[in-house]
């Protein structure tokens, strides 16, 4: 069986899909169509850049949905993939999105507002400068979660990626995160800080939360025809009500990516394919599972070699 995985923040780069932007129509119209969703021209952003347009948040959420939908796009209408053999969508983050799109749960068009609202929600939760992420190495999340217990802070520290096995994210304020890479250093743990421009996924973005729940609440959400794992709980949902209750809940919430990941294989899936900028989604598929097939999807290249290996 196969799962297709959509990447979030960290995987966009200035001219990801220009390869099928300058060969298919289909990719045109899908920029176009977001150009005029958005109301400014995201589609040059994501071409040309500059890059530090591209790493504004509330750019690269739609940016990278636009990129997956127009691969996904590509790889049903011109290369004809059969998706029977196919179990689960799912997508890290904002990649949720996607996969609620490729899933014709949502509309590309009202997934580019809400990531465009989310990004900018989120990106005013917290004042620059106040925020901060580091990514734990070679830890399990029981023994991260007692050294967060030994911080004695009143300020937040919160796991907010599961990534994978041996890879976590934890999220706060500066100076909790600060005294969290104390306590890493006296255990002898291996950390590098991020370089974000806020503190995501954890409850400091509550004010995120509460913005987006209304705008979420009025986008038309349907059943998804493909089940799609939500972040929030590593299961698939597929009632349009909790899908919409679980998309505000995963601002606050931890990514539960690598349970995600174990979750598919139990239930047999042993292809995953990702689609969209990147290959973050399958080196954290590889560290987490063995004895599995991981594809990425980026290049016509990529897409051509995975369609001929699943003709075969």
């Amino acid at each position: 069986m196969n799962a297709i995985l959509f990447p979030g923040q960290g995987s966009q780069v200035v001219g990801m899909g220009l390869e099928f932007y300058n060969n298919f129509e289909t990719v045109k119209k899908i920029f176009q169509e977001a150009d005029d969703k958005l109301s400014y021209k995201i589609s040059k952003i994501i071409l040309e850049g500059p890059e530090d347009q591209l790493r504004l948040t509330q750019n690269t959420q739609p940016a990278i949905l636009t990129v997956s939908y127009a691969i996904f796009s590509v790889l049903k209408k011109e290369y004809n993939f059969d998706l029977k053999s196919t179990k689960f969508f799912a997508g890290h983050s904002l990649g949720e999105y996607s996969a609620l799109v490729c899933a014709n749960s949502l509309e590309f068009n009202d997934a580019l507002f809400l990531l465009f609202e989310r990004g900018k929600s989120m990106q005013e939760a917290v004042p620059i400068g106040q925020g901060s992420m580091i990514a734990v190495l070679g830890s399990k999340i029981d023994e991260i979660n007692n050294l967060i217990k030994e911080v004695k802070t009143k300020g937040v520290c919160e796991i907010a990626n599961d990534n994978a096995e041996g890879q976590t994210i934890v999220s706060g304020d500066v100076e909790s995160i600060n005294s969290l890479q104390d306590v890493l250093k006296e255990n002898k743990k291996k950390f590098i800080p991020l370089n974000v421009s806020a503190p995501f996924h954890c409850s400091l973005m509550s004010s995120a939360a509460t913005k987006m729940k209304d705008k979420i609440h009025s986008v038309n959400f349907k059943k998804p025809i493909f089940d799609v794992i939500c972040n929030v709980t590593s299961k698939p949902e597929n009632n349009p009500e909790n899908i919409k209750k679980l998309l505000i809940d995963q601002i606050c919430s931890t990514v539960r990516w690598r349970e995600s990941i174990i979750h598919m294989s139990k239930e047999n899936v042993n292809n995953f394919i990702e689609i969209g900028p990147g290959k973050v989604l399958s080196g954290m598929v590889k560290r987490t599972l063995k004895n599995i097939n991981c594809f990425s999807i980026n290049s016509i290249d990529d897409m051509k070699k995975t369609t001929d290996e699943f003709k075969k």
